[in-house]
This record gives structure tokens, sequence and C-alpha cells, in this order.
């Protein structure tokens, strides 16, 4: 699938966009990605959602949430009522559209959050989509402050929601925002350098540096996984990304992705991604095929 960068220049008058657009019930081939933050509420269509290497079918409303440079694809196969158009409307936005300050306050605690999470993608569901949806079409009818408010009361709502979830493995995208960004990057970085590699658990917690206990805690509260679970995550998000180029057989990327015996990757890859890496392979091609 091809990968298509987005530049996006913001009006001199407006420190992030809102719109609305009809859609075209077409087999979208290429993966999107922007440094802008997105937000996006489709409505009346039914297909597949590719969000960084994950891959599901969709059917009716939704809302996600992109962080920046996150690839991003819907594939729109048919509409729910046929005698209207399937439709979505996208706010594009950096997180400091209001400035560093904001993020720094106690009060957005929430919020660091909700950022941090976009870097993977965030599908939300229940009561909250109908939510954004009426804020959102507050928001296409408003200019100047009025509109920032109700961008405020949206992300506010958006943060607050305990209906969602992440959706595409961390090696997609490191680009984080909490308030421990700068030691938890330094972990990110040594990961993503030498995740082929065997990592013990002292030598992460020494890039930081602290003791093997209070990374563990720390590493919980901030990835809410294990440094196990999350390098599992990456080496089998690696894999995911090698599959979906097709330029290696899958033992190859076995051991390019860490590992030294292919039932264990196997394994994982099942464990992370429920389907076998050439089950997983099949489907990709099944969806991505022209029509």
């Amino acid at each position: 699938m091809e990968h298509i960068y987005e530049n996006f220049t913001f009006p001199p008058d407006q420190s992030f966009t809102v719109r609305t657009e009809e859609l075209e019930v077409k087999k979208y081939t290429s993966l999107k990605s922007h440094v802008n933050f997105e937000i996006v509420l489709l409505e009346n269509c039914m297909g597949k959602r590719f969000v960084g290497d994950h891959i599901e079918d969709f059917n009716g409303a939704e809302l996600v949430l992109l962080g920046s440079y996150l690839p991003h694809c819907w594939q729109y196969h048919n509409t729910i009522n046929s005698k209207r158009p399937a439709s979505a409307t996208i706010v594009h936005f950096y997180p400091d559209f209001l400035g560093n300050d904001l993020l720094t306050k106690p009060e957005a605690v929430h919020l660091n959050q909700l950022f941090t999470n976009a870097s993977k993608g965030v599908l939300f569901s229940g009561s909250i989509v109908a939510q954004a949806k009426e804020i959102l079409i507050q928001m296409l009818h408003e200019t100047g402050l009025s509109r920032a408010v109700l961008m405020l009361q949206l992300l506010n709502k958006l943060a607050l929601s305990t209906s969602y979830k992440t959706l595409s493995s961390p090696s997609f995208n490191i680009i984080e925002t909490s308030t421990e960004a700068n030691r938890i990057n330094r972990v990110f970085d040594y990961i993503f350098k030498n995740f082929k590699e065997d990592i013990s658990l002292q030598d992460v917690a020494s890039v930081v540096p602290m003791s093997s206990s209070a990374f563990c805690r720390f590493f919980k509260m901030q990835t809410n996984r294990t440094l196990v679970e999350f390098i599992k995550e990456i080496r089998v998000g690696h894999a995911a990304k090698l599959l979906m180029e097709g330029n290696h057989n899958i033992t190859e990327i076995c051991y390019k992705s860490g590992y030294n015996n292919i039932s264990n990757f196997n394994k994982h890859f099942k464990d992370v991604k429920g389907s076998s890496p050439r089950d997983f392979v099949k489907k990709y091609k099944t969806v991505t095929e022209p029509i």
C-alpha cells in the first residue's frame, strides 16, 4: 500500500481547522500521515479501517483520534442508508494549539494521557460518539474564540471518556506527549534501536537511570504494560510492517524482528495480532487488492 505524507497549512486566523465532506464509496489504497493530530467522525458508511498496523472492519458511525505521523486509511465499501451520502467531519490541530502552558497545568493530566494514546490511534464508542458529533456540528458554525472553547470541550470529553480502545502497536509511532516525556522517550529510543537484540531489564533501567524495581513501576505507569510486553509488541509491530511491505519471507522477518526461532515468533505474533503471520499476510492482501 502506498504511503503519502500530507502537509497542511492553517489559515492565518486559525490555530486548528474543522470541515465536513462527503465520502466517495471506493477502495482507497494509500495510507496517509501528517504532523497534525486528527479527529475524524465517519457516518453512514462501512468498510475497512487501517491505522498503523491495525486492520479491522467498521460499520456505521465511528469516532477516531490520530496522533502525529500515524499512517491511516479508511476503505469505504458501502453506505448504511443508500438515500444519503457517507460523510466525514475532520479536525486537524496541534496539541499545543492554545500554547505550551496549557499542557503543563495540573488540570491537563487527562489531556496529556489522551494525546499519549493518540500516537497509537484511539477508537471511541458508546455515547461519546453522539456527544462529539453535537460539538462538531456547533464548531462548523462558529469562529474565533467560540470555536476554540468548543474545541476544548470536545477534547475534555474525549480525555474523560472510558469507552475507547487504542488501535496500532507502538512501533508504528513513538511520538508521545506526557509529563514524563523526556525520560520515557529516552527509554523508547533505546528499545527501538536495540529491539532486534537481547534486552535486559537492567540495560533499559540504566538508561533513565533507575533501579530495576523503580523502573518497572515507572514503565507500567507510563505505558500500561510491562517491559516484556512492550518489547514483544515492538518486535511484532516491526514484523507486521515487513509483512505488509512484502519484501521478505516469514522466516527472514522472524530473524529481522529479534526472534531466534520461528515457533516463538509465531506464538508472539498471534498473541499480539490475533492471527498467525501467514494469515495476517493473506488478510492484508485480500483487503488491499485493487477492484
